[in-house]
């Protein structure tokens, strides 16, 4: 979408900050409408920095693991069984137990058309949905946002290249500033009055808003946490997604980002890094489950996937500071009450040298496109002809995975 960068545009933006700051952060852009109760929903988390797909998902089976991963063929416990050659980390205690439900499909050998290893260019590929770093301006989810007509909501301080498109899109970000005294909310309801789309933005933000941490309580909640649970972590935002998604007036996808999955250094230490964002996803996938499977949540889970994808996957090989480099092919995951679960999609390269990406990595068998493209023709039924011509294009005819359940 052209931006129109007027005296009156900057003006709006002001104004529509001063608006997030009185509604306990909501930095508010039209949305346009909410998705009716019985609308399906979808989820989407984008771990950034590049998780190690054979980390999380271990091939234990594959003859060549051992020997390919040396030291990080060694987990802390018994890796989790799926089917075939395929385990998960053993932290990933509650994606397992949605495996037992039927509810997780796990994809492997997966990535992107893109191939060079740099983080921007294959987040920008991610994202953006073509074949090559920055070829679209804006991201796949947004356009199938106007493809449906469906609302959307992006929990990040600004709209993520995800969820750009011809519809604008509403972002959510905690906030320690005080609560508005209704004074002020009256007020600016009256600066607002003339302005249709400022007026509906406080409106919505009103509407839709839950139950915030005061100031002083989101204090003491980063405080007394471990980190695990502090205000703006993985697990709070899952928890908060939950809840817009639970209201009447809720949007139809939300996404979510999580940092710091790069992984160069220490990958298997007892307290690494890696090992708290796999904590932390595994939390928040069950926080999801556990809210929208609510004797009252009126039947959501089952109306709602949640895809889970990274930029790349590692080499597969072990470097000098006991972690691994950039590589290519990894591992995504699809999970929620509507999916057609139980199954590893994974076209198996294998792990031999001969076998690998230039020597060094996980071979690409799954383009991620498909998986997103499975999702949102049946899932949200958006029409193929738009899926082809302007959310994903270029990928006519690609074949798509089953993933959702009949």
């Amino acid at each position: 979408m052209e931006m129109n960068l007027s005296r009156r545009h900057l003006l709006r933006g002001a104004l529509a900050a001063s608006a997030a700051a009185a509604t306990g952060s909501w930095a508010t852009l039209a949305m346009g409408g909410t998705a009716a109760p019985e609308t399906p929903r979808l989820v989407a988390i984008i771990l950034r920095g590049g998780m190690d797909g054979l980390w999380a998902v271990p091939a234990t089976g594959d003859p060549d693991f051992a020997a390919a991963r040396g030291a990080l063929a060694e987990y802390p416990g018994a890796p989790l069984a799926l089917r075939g050659p395929f385990a998960l980390h053993p932290g990933f205690e509650q994606l397992h137990a949605m495996w037992g439900r039927g509810e997780l499909v796990v994809v492997h050998a997966a990535g992107l058309p893109y191939r060079d290893r740099s983080h921007f260019d294959a987040q920008n590929v991610l994202e953006g949905g073509g074949e090559r770093p920055y070829q679209l301006p804006t991201g796949w989810l947004g356009r199938a946002l106007a493809a449906g007509g469906q609302p959307g909501l992006a929990l990040s301080t600004a709209v993520p290249l995800l969820m750009r498109g011809p519809k604008e899109i509403d972002t959510w970000a905690p906030s320690a500033l005080p609560d508005p005294s209704p004074d002020l909310i009256a007020r600016l309801a009256k600066v607002y009055a003339n302005d249709p789309a400022l007026s509906g933005a406080l409106m919505r933000a009103q509407g839709l808003r839950t139950d915030m941490p005061t100031a002083s309580q989101m204090t003491d909640m980063a405080s007394a946490s471990t980190g695990k649970n502090a205000v703006g972590t993985l697990p709070a935002m899952a928890r908060k997604a939950a809840e817009f998604l639970r209201q009447p007036k809720a949007p139809q996808i939300v996404m979510l980002e999580q940092g710091g999955w790069d992984s160069h250094a220490n990958l298997a230490a007892e307290k690494s890094v890696f090992l708290n964002n796999l904590h932390q996803l595994d939390e928040s996938l069950g926080l999801l489950r556990d809210a929208l499977d609510a004797p009252d949540a009126q039947g959501l889970w089952k109306r709602t996937i949640v895809v889970v994808a990274t930029e790349f996957g590692r080499e597969v090989a072990i470097n000098g500071t006991r972690g691994t480099d950039h590589g290519t092919g990894g591992a995504a995951f699809v999970v929620g009450g509507a999916v057609r679960g139980g199954q590893v999609l994974a076209d198996w390269p294998g792990l031999a040298k001969q076998d690998r990406y230039e020597g060094r990595d996980l071979k690409i068998t799954t383009d991620l496109r498909a998986v997103f493209k499975s999702v949102l023709a049946d899932h949200l039924r958006i029409a193929s002809a738009a899926l082809d011509k302007d959310v994903f294009p270029g990928t006519a005819g690609m074949k798509l995975p089953p993933l959702v359940r009949a």
